[in-house]
Parts: C-alpha cells; sequence; structure tokens
C-alpha cells in the first residue's frame, strides 16, 4: 500500500511538472501554452495578449507624458530560468511612474527576436524591464536592442552570462540608467505578459528608440537561447498611445 501511494505521488508530481512546463518549440510551444494548465487559460483566450504590433503612423497622440524613468546603477544578479537570461535587481531606488503610480523593478529579462515589431520592423532583442507596484500591478518598460556597438552598461552581465539554467546566479554590476535611450518617446497600451501564466492588465511602456549591443554581446545570448520570443497577437481594438 505505501509503495502504491509512493508511486500515485511521484506519478502526480511528474504530471504536475509537465503540465507547468513550457517553451518555444515543439510540443510546448506558444501555441500549446495553456493545454493541460488552467492557470495559463489566457495564454488562449485573453484579449488583451502581448506581445502586439506597434504603429507610430496610427498611434493616438497624448499632450503630455504620463510616465517617468528613474533607474540608478547597481548590482544584479544573473541567473538562467531555462527561458531567459534574468537580472534579479537589489536596490529599491530603482522606480518607473506611469499615470500617477510608482511601480519599482523588480528584474529585467532578454528576448530574441525582438517580440513587439514598430512599423513592421523586428530588431536583433528586446529588453523588459518589469516593474511593479505595492499593490502587485505591473508595468513593464520594452527596449529595442539592435547590433552595433559594444553596451557599457551590460559589459559586466555579459560576459559571462549563464549558460544552464539555475536560480543561484552570479552578481553583475549594471548601469541601468544607461540602458535607456536618450530619446524617451513611447508607445504605450495595456496588455499581458509574454510568458506565461500570460496574466492581463499589464501596462507597457516601449520606447521607440533602439539602444545598440555588439555583434558579440547579441551572439552571446543566442547561444544560449537561440529562439525566446512569443509570436505577435491580435491587437482586438485596443488604442495604442504615443507618449
Amino acid at each position: 500500500m505505501t509503495g502504491s501511494l509512493l508511486v500515485s505521488a511521484a506519478a502526480a508530481a511528474l504530471a504536475s511538472e509537465t503540465a507547468a512546463h513550457w517553451s518555444y518549440q515543439g510540443k510546448t510551444d506558444p501555441t500549446h501554452w495553456a493545454e493541460g494548465n488552467p492557470e495559463n487559460a489566457a495564454c488562449q483566450s485573453g484579449r488583451r495578449q502581448s506581445p502586439i504590433a506597434l504603429s507610430e503612423s496610427t498611434a493616438k497622440r497624448v499632450a503630455s507624458k504620463d510616465f517617468s524613468i528613474q533607474y540608478e546603477p547597481g548590482t544584479v544578479t544573473l541567473v538562467n530560468n531555462g527561458h531567459t537570461i534574468q537580472a534579479n535587481v537589489r536596490e529599491a531606488n530603482d522606480t518607473v511612474n506611469f499615470k500617477g503610480q510608482t511601480y519599482k523593478l523588480d528584474q529585467f529579462h532578454f528576448h530574441t527576436p525582438s517580440e513587439h515589431t514598430i512599423d513592421g520592423k523586428s530588431y536583433s532583442m528586446e529588453l523588459h524591464l518589469v516593474n511593479k507596484s505595492n499593490d502587485g500591478k505591473i508595468t513593464v518598460v520594452g527596449i529595442f536592442i539592435k547590433e552595433g556597438k559594444e553596451n557599457q552598461a551590460l559589459e559586466s552581465a555579459f560576459a559571462d552570462l549563464p549558460a544552464r539554467q539555475t536560480w543561484t546566479g552570479r552578481q553583475a554590476k549594471v548601469d541601468i540608467t544607461a540602458l535607456i535611450p536618450n530619446d524617451k518617446k513611447a508607445l504605450a497600451y495595456s496588455g499581458s505578459l509574454t510568458t506565461p501564466p500570460c496574466s492581463e492588465m499589464v501596462n507597457w511602456i516601449v520606447l521607440e528608440q533602439p539602444i545598440e549591443m555588439s555583434k558579440q554581446q547579441i551572439a552571446a545570448f543566442k547561444a544560449i537561447f537561440h529562439d525566446n520570443h512569443r509570436p505577435l497577437q491580435k491587437l482586438n481594438h485596443r488604442d495604442i498611445d504615443e507618449e
């Protein structure tokens, strides 16, 4: 009896792990994220999903900016979570103010190729800076990355990216302020997380001016994650504001 219970428990644990697993390729790619896991239902049935195709020409112009970004240089912990390289932020002084509410930077991570497009253009990579408010709301700042000169702000982080999945990580100094382009003109809309559970009611601020990373830096990331982007989702009559 005890042996049967142990086998059943092991089978249940394996089933739970399999249901929770997701990826960007094969039988667990984005088209299957909602299968076998009710928590990921929004990935399939959501009406305000991200990423989307952005267009400056059709965006609604906003008279005054609804956001401000206040980041500082600091130390982050780099981890490979099996889906991306994520930098967990330790300092509490990095904030985004959006429509009168303050959001603290929690982590930032990367996708290749870019998840959003702008006026039909895709970029080599996209940086997502995930900011959370005290009441659990999320505002993500998205930044396009194109091939160019070496990004000095990410030099310490990209010098030795964790190639295997691990949550222990290593520390690196990153000038987060320098990751923000000089031109902060942005396209803002209401969307979702681009990974399971694809939760909606996420504020997106996608800056139009890309930043640069060297060919070697981009290659270092692609050597670990060849393709970790979610395909474009339907706009479903959402408004896009140009801030």
